[in-house]
């Protein structure tokens, strides 16, 4: 495949300002692929072939999206290690990581949209109106780099099932899975203009999407940062904005729970993907008079997980996505030892055995204070902070004091405990005791964390607008 190209109105198509961006193998600090940066003109040709298309895609019918949708669930099977061997090479995931969940979420949320797109009832009549789901538009789409498949096929499959049509721009560092995704695009049979792609930077591509006036909704996923950039720049346009943005997750272990075990799992289900999970259980809660227990049971359990190249199999967490993260990672587990937090485990530089790629030690600090910076900010790394709390009501304030709302964590063994705490929680998804949802779950923050939600149908909603009409009671709709 050129990479050099982008994908649009149905084709693979030169940059009309060519300019080209390395795409870096974080083990190796080299680069090992070539993009090209798309600019304003690129998305002005995109958008140009999806609004064109979307009068005749929105109007196809519901059989005719879901056998879209299952032509495009049988070819992704075909090229599923393609696809995860690109996320592996492009963002650092331990080879069996990208096989097991990184590329397998791609298919459960095609799966996910066909099951939405099956149960969805778009017209109905309620009273003396019509109620009609229609689908928004032409969507922009922007995609991180942490988990790539996952983000692209949450967004782009539920837009297909809705009757949209769009413009992709994955993230410059994990973009060539995001490109073997449009060649399964292409082979099922996408109408052409109805899926384009621009690759290119945020601060160019990205905004230009935002501001388009022919771009009827965004949908970013990323960081509050960056999230907070196109919602301004989509303002002007007045479009709807669907953002799932930054984490801080709190994860309570309640007094009743076995301490060792929550801890140790609550390590383990942080570490995962070296801690690059916006929804990922940062904050651990545990109870004051524990704290020395918690202690002991994180630093093993820290101890225990590997670190090594991403091309080798096995259990084990491979480097974060690029130097930069690494040296805001560094910065802050830096800053962590400063503002006096006891660093139980890990710590600053790269771990002895791995002297080139972006490895970070896996880093438990305890005794932390909310207050401390490794308490407050994203780190999106594997380092997990460890807060003693004396009362329920206490932890349960602690957990609320944050920015974010992405996701929550409860460890109890008294079911309606955990229960009654979990709907306390100011977070768009709770998990108690480590167990996450499905691609059917809906996903999306509270406060900084964004808005709207993504998967099952919710997800499908996303993309829809409901119109109404009044004015004529009928038997039966036409």
């Amino acid at each position: 495949m050129d990479y050099l190209k982008f994908f649009i109105d149905g084709d693979w198509v030169d940059p009309l300002e060519p300019a080209t961006i390395d795409v870096i193998n974080p083990a190796t600090e080299q680069p090992f692929a070539q993009i090209s940066a798309g600019s304003t003109a690129d998305v002005d040709r995109a958008v140009a072939a999806a609004r064109k298309a979307f009068v005749e895609y929105s109007q196809c019918s519901v059989e005719q999206r879901l056998a879209l949708l299952e032509k495009i669930r049988v070819v992704y099977k075909e090229y599923f290690d393609d696809i995860a061997q690109a996320i592996s090479d492009e963002m650092g995931a331990p080879i069996d990581l990208a096989r097991k969940s990184q590329a397998r979420l791609g298919a459960a949320h095609i799966k996910s949209a066909i099951k939405a797109l099956l149960n969805f009832k778009f017209e109905s009549i309620e009273e003396d109106m019509i109620l009609r789901y229609e689908p928004i538009g032409v969507c922009g789409m922007i995609t991180p780099w942490n988990w790539p498949m996952n983000q692209v096929a949450v967004k782009v499959i539920p837009a297909l099932a809705a009757g949209c049509t769009m413009v992709l721009k994955p993230s410059e560092e994990s973009p060539l899975d995001a490109m073997i995704f449009t060649e399964v695009l292409r082979e099922s049979g996408v109408p052409a203009g109805v899926f384009n792609l621009v690759n290119g930077y945020g601060p160019v591509v990205g905004e230009a999407m935002s501001k388009h006036p022919g771009i009827d909704m965004m949908s970013f996923t990323g960081s509050t940062r960056g999230g907070i950039a196109v919602a301004k720049a989509a303002a002007d346009t007045v479009k709807r904005v669907g953002q799932e943005l930054g984490g801080k997750s709190p994860n309570i272990i309640l007094k009743d729970a076995e301490i060792d075990e929550a801890v140790r799992d609550g390590v383990l289900y942080m570490m995962d993907n070296s801690g690059q999970s916006c929804n990922a259980p940062t904050r651990m809660l545990v109870p004051s008079n524990a704290m020395e227990t918690a202690i002991e049971a994180a630093r093993a359990a820290a101890e225990s997980i590997g670190v090594d190249d991403p091309a080798k199999p096995g259990k084990h967490i491979g480097p974060v996505v690029n130097q930069v993260q690494f040296d805001k990672i560094q910065g802050l587990i830096q800053q962590g030892i400063d503002e006096g937090a006891t660093l139980v485990t890990g710590g600053t530089g790269r771990p002895e055995h791995l002297p080139t790629g972006y490895y970070v030690k896996p880093t438990v600090f305890a005794n932390v204070d909310n207050s401390m910076t490794i308490a407050r900010e994203e780190i999106f790394g594997p380092v997990l902070v460890i807060i003693g709390y004396e009362t329920e009501d206490q932890a349960v304030e602690i957990a609320n004091d944050t920015d974010y709302g992405l996701a929550a964590y409860v460890c109890s063994s008294e079911m309606a405990r955990a229960r009654a705490v979990a709907r306390r929680l100011r977070a768009g998804q709770v998990a108690i005791n480590y167990v996450g949802g499905t691609s059917d779950t809906p996903f999306g923050g509270y406060k900084q964390s964004g808005n709207g939600r993504e998967k099952g149908r919710w997800g499908l909603e996303e993309f829809l607008e409901l119109k109404a009409i009044t004015g004529s009671v009928m038997d039966q709709m036409t």
